[in-house]
């Protein structure tokens, strides 16, 4: 049998060499007729046509062209062994090129964690990149890169924001949800409003001398400006390590009021299309009522694909390799399926990542999990990175620059000014219904810690030029109101932190007996509230949680999840790990595990 197989393999082998050599044939014969082909086959008209399109596709020939050689025009007479393609590489290039930039930046700072002491890591980055945005600027003369709202919007701003939701603290984060709701619409409705109206009466009052800015511009202007940004509050807020309360609150604010930011600049553009003889009760009706759809719409697509992407895990049981993927493309389906329906695209990716985060844990294996968490971090830190390093090209580009001192310091002075006066005036009414109230000290740092990033910057260069004349003085000072939020603000924020003594976050492991004695106070307010026939959040969480576990986890878990959340299951299992954890401990101070099969060892 053995000798058998050897002759069928030799045969095998044999065929498989002919089949090769007559490939190997056939390819040197097409190459000896390809030459005389062209040489017949080239016409005055072709290479007429061949330098036309050169001029306005610029790469087409060198992308495709130079696998014929030099080009359509030059028929090669051998066999090239290298040719130069560099414009068919050029945009992808370029990519990976600015990418390993941006991180090889990051690297830098990280390496020097004496200065990252004081100095916030994306302060850090801005200011590498006025640095290479000057080493452009002095190569071209012009500005050659920048960040366009594009790439911003389409590629780097979703990654960021599924992090975000994916790694959301639900519990604490609807705990909170009434404040951060108020905080991120009230409130950026608040800064909005009252921003534009200042600029425009200091405008009628001759502050900023003549500048062609209508009522309608300025509340445009408000509304792009007036929002808190994620990418800039993650950047300095976890360095700072605030207490979880001021932090949900803070970062909650930000992430909800950047939906309602861009749903306030769609409404205002629209006025400002139309143009304000047109606009009367009706379209002032109509825009909030298109506020409200477009937020609550887009929550409700992050809710549907959400559990969409908790469905598919349920069964990937077979397929674990491709698991994590599942996670990443329906997220971001859930972002563009709400741009293309003109809803609020960053509210469906937050909540889509906020819905699936406790089914997929639950479906996916724990390499899976493990897979998703820390690509997630690798996204979102990569796009951050290269989010504040463009931050900082950006400016370097004369063209943009359009200076008005009144215009650009009362900018600033009312943007601080309204943030506090909000932040104050909407804590004092919420200080009313919360069991605990928030301090004095953390609304100090609520006001001070109303960071502008990337989103108003991406926004006011999407301003139209033939609409607003005035767009490169409003995105000289958009930039100069994030240079001031990121590196000022971030800089002095620790030093307030410490200063004010600002309660810090607490990273400990609870105890089982600590977890077992907060479900016990959390059952004991559920029945407080029942009996005295209050609905509150306690209440309100129990019948949701009730819900979920009758129907929810039924239909969006597998078996073997549901299983493992059962609460028993859970304690005997910790407990199981840490009297294996105990043993191992001990098999370390003796130096052998021996004692576990014989105790008089």
């Amino acid at each position: 049998t053995v000798q058998i197989k050897e002759v069928i393999q030799q045969n095998m082998a044999s065929r498989w060499r002919a089949a090769l050599f007559l490939c190997l044939l056939m390819v040197a014969y097409s190459l000896a007729n390809e030459a005389p082909a062209h040489e017949t086959t080239e016409s005055p008209n072709h290479e007429d046509t061949s330098t036309g399109n050169e001029t306005s596709t610029g790469s087409h020939d060198d992308g495709h062209g130079d696998s014929h050689g030099d080009g359509h025009g030059a028929p090669i007479t051998t066999l090239p062994i290298v040719t130069w393609k560099w414009h068919h590489v050029t945009a992808p290039y370029f990519v990976a090129l600015w990418v390993l930039v941006s991180w090889l930046c990051k690297l830098v700072i990280e390496a020097n964690h004496h200065v990252t002491t004081y100095i916030p890591e994306s302060a850090l980055l801005i200011c590498f990149g006025f640095i290479l945005g000057g080493m452009i600027w002095g190569a071209d003369k012009v500005q050659t890169f920048s960040l366009t709202p594009t790439t911003f919007f389409f590629y780097l701003l979703p990654q960021v924001i599924l992090d975000a939701g994916y790694a959301m603290p639900n519990k604490l984060f609807f705990t909170n949800m009434g404040a951060i709701l108020v905080y991120a619409v009230i409130g950026t409705c608040w800064n909005a409003a009252t921003l534009g109206l200042s600029l425009w009466g200091c405008h009628q009052g001759g502050a900023m001398g003549d500048i062609d800015i209508g009522l309608l511009q300025y509340l445009l202007f408000g509304s792009l400006i007036a929002a808190v940004d994620p990418v800039a509050v993650i950047a300095v807020f976890e360095q700072v390590h605030v207490n979880e309360v001021l932090f949900i609150m803070v970062f909650g604010e930000s992430l909800l009021n950047d939906g309602v930011t861009v749903v306030l600049f769609n409404v205002f553009d629209a006025f400002v299309s139309l143009g304000g003889g047109a606009i009367d009760a009706k379209e002032i009706v109509e825009g909030i009522i298109s506020f409200f759809v477009v937020a609550f719409g887009g929550s409700l697509i992050g809710f549907v694909f959400g559990l969409l992407v908790a469905l598919l895990t349920r069964c990937t049981k077979n397929i674990q390799i491709i698991e994590p993927g599942f996670i990443f493309v329906l997220g971001y389906l859930s972002y563009l399926t709400a741009e293309m329906l003109s809803l609020s695209a960053i509210l469906s990716i937050l909540f889509c990542g906020m819905c699936c985060q406790k089914y997929i844990n639950a479906n996916m294996a724990e390499t899976s999990v493990e897979t998703v968490r820390y690509a997630m971090k690798v996204f979102a830190n990569g796009s951050e990175t290269i989010i504040f390093v463009f931050l900082g090209i950006s400016a370097i580009d004369k063209v943009i620059w359009v200076w008005n001192t009144g215009f650009i310091l009362l900018t600033l002075l009312f943007i601080l000014v309204y943030r506090f006066i909000g932040v104050f005036l909407l804590t004092w009414i919420l200080n009313k219904f919360r069991l605990v109230p928030i301090d004095f000290v953390d609304q100090v740092i609520m006001g001070y810690g109303g960071l502008r990033g990337a989103v108003a910057y991406g926004l006011a260069v999407l301003l139209d030029e033939t609409k607003i004349k005035e767009k490169n003085l409003m995105v000289c000072t958009t930039l100069i109101v994030v240079y001031f939020t990121v590196i000022f603000q971030g800089l002095t924020m620790k030093p307030l932190v410490q200063w004010l003594r600002v309660k810090r976050a607490a990273h400990v492991d609870l105890m089982l007996i600590e977890k077992v004695q907060n479900k016990v106070f959390e059952h004991a307010l559920i029945a407080i509230e029942d009996i005295s026939g209050q609905i509150g959040h306690n209440y309100l969480r129990d019948k949701w949680k009730n819900f979920e576990e009758k129907w929810m986890s039924w239909f969006l878990m597998k078996p073997s999840a549901r299983k493992q959340q059962d609460r028993l299951f859970t304690v005997f299992h910790q407990l199981n790990l840490k009297d294996a954890m105990q043993y191992v401990n001990e098999g370390e101070r003796r130096g052998s595990l021996e004692f576990i099969r014989n105790e008089s060892a």
